[in-house]
């Protein structure tokens, strides 16, 4: 079963901007492939405005985020892996979810992973009564 963060992060991405609000995710910037300009992270996390103006070539993908955005001036090419997205929200009024941080493990692609459960649960206990 494919994990369900890139598919709420694209509904909530279009609900905000349905609603003429401005989208922003909160990225975990230790997470190994972040690509962020390292000079706007703060104690290890990276907030992100998405708003259609504010990026070009926005990709939403099962796997990974990536757009152009400027900081400073500069153009950069920002890479989020999906795992990497702990939280969007409007920034007008805050509306939006977090993430749960188990929700993406770190080997889990998106693409065929084994669900969650993938062991039996263990048998019923079985209970004699002995007189």
């Amino acid at each position: 079963m494919t994990p369900s963060r890139p598919y709420f992060l694209r509904a909530l991405y279009d609900w905000i901007v349905a609603n003429q609000l401005t989208p922003h995710v909160v990225v975990n910037a230790t997470i190994p492939g972040v690509q962020v300009p390292p000079q706007h992270i703060s104690d290890g996390k990276i907030v992100l405005n998405l708003s259609p103006h504010a990026v070009v070539d926005l990709d939403l993908g099962n796997t990974w985020v990536q757009f152009k955005a400027r900081f400073s001036g500069v153009t950069r090419h920002i890479r989020l892996p999906m795992r990497a997205i702990t939280a969007i929200y409007a920034l007008e009024n805050g509306r939006g979810m977090v993430f749960d941080h188990t929700s993406m493990s770190d080997d889990d692609d998106g693409e065929g992973s084994p669900p969650p459960f993938s062991t039996p649960p263990p048998a019923r206990p079985n209970l004699k009564v002995v007189k």
